[in-house]
């Protein structure tokens, strides 16, 4: 097949056993990693990037050649980039100083305007918090109104789950071949999450959130350290519009420790080279095969790529 621009490439990513990490490790059952960082920006945020901006143009609610603002960890600015870039609109990515350097310059590359906001008070680089991500809301929310702009806000609209529902989900039913008995996601906005507990859900597929430990805001548990290395998610965020009414089977907390001792495992015995939220993944992923989901076969997403990850301490010392 030959696409009509590089918009037709997301999607359909492979979908690979961990039998390796279950040999390495020994934990009664199977889990299948969909390699979403793959995708032409190296996330799966480039799927809800997509189906936020054909859906506004859908609607009338982004107009031709109108510019586009949305805040961002990078993930969805770089899927942002790429969709607005081929369908000619300028895309402003609004992202805390505290993310790596490497998303930005992406981003950059590929024809967005990024503008940086400086951590609040006492933050440390590479731990993103609520707080800083409110700096980053509050600036998103100004540049939107001086330009004009269509805000792609990816914690409200409902193109967000909407892509996972009709594309991630289905695609990991239809690989596994019906197999999968639970799935769990690191939950940032929360779209990935909620829009697969819908496609699974009524094919008795439980669904797990997954929450640094520490920053425990779903479950209503330890909130005393927001300072995680878990770019993305994890920001003491205990109301996400997106997991409204979704009935999820539990939630599960994994340490910045684990989250890349586990990405770092992904890595060497598996090949995959992901990022953080990856390994939180994994993390969970074991929990629930060596508890509740004993002997089921868990689906997780490896979110995205461990090339955004360079200038952190994912790959200090790693061998």
């Amino acid at each position: 097949m030959i696409h009509t621009s590089i918009i037709g490439a997301i999607g359909d990513t492979p979908l690979v056993e961990l039998s390796r990490i279950r040999d390495e490790i020994g934990f009664d059952g199977r889990i299948l990693a969909k390699l979403d960082y793959l995708l032409p920006g190296f996330s799966k945020k480039d799927r809800a990037a997509r189906q936020v901006i054909e859906d506004a143009r859908a609607s009338g609610a982004l107009t031709e050649g109108q510019s586009v603002v949305e805040l961002t960890s990078g993930n969805m600015g770089t899927g942002l980039a790429i969709v607005c870039g081929v369908l000619g609109h300028a895309f402003v990515a609004v992202m805390s100083a505290g993310n790596s350097a490497e998303r930005a310059r992406m981003m950059r590359a590929l024809g967005a305007e990024v503008v940086l906001v400086p951590q609040a008070e006492g933050g440390l680089p590479g731990q993103v918090s609520g707080a800083d991500l409110a700096l980053v809301e509050e600036t998103a929310k100004r540049i939107t109104s001086e330009r004009g702009a269509f805000r792609a806000d990816q914690f409200t609209v409902a193109a967000n789950p909407k892509a996972h529902e009709t594309g991630t989900a289905p695609e990991i039913w239809e690989q596994s071949g019906g197999t999968v008995t639970s799935f769990c996601d690191f939950v940032g906005s929360g779209g990935t999450l909620a829009g697969c507990a819908r496609f699974f859900g009524p094919k008795g597929v439980r669904c797990y959130g997954v929450e640094p430990e520490g920053a425990e805001a779903l479950a209503r548990g330890d909130r005393s350290r927001p300072d995680h290395p878990i770019q993305g998610g994890g920001y003491l965020m205990g109301d996400l519009d997106h997991l409204n009414g979704i009935n999820l089977a539990g939630l599960e907390t994994v340490s910045g420790d684990e989250a890349r001792d586990h990405a770092r495992l992904l890595a060497r015995r598996e090949g995959i080279f992901c990022g953080y939220s990856a390994g939180a993944n994994l993390a969970a992923a074991i929990k629930l095969l060596k508890g509740p989901e004993r002997g089921g076969t868990i689906a997780m997403v490896v979110c995205d790529s461990g090339l955004k990850y360079l200038s952190t301490d994912l790959w200090e010392d790693a061998a």
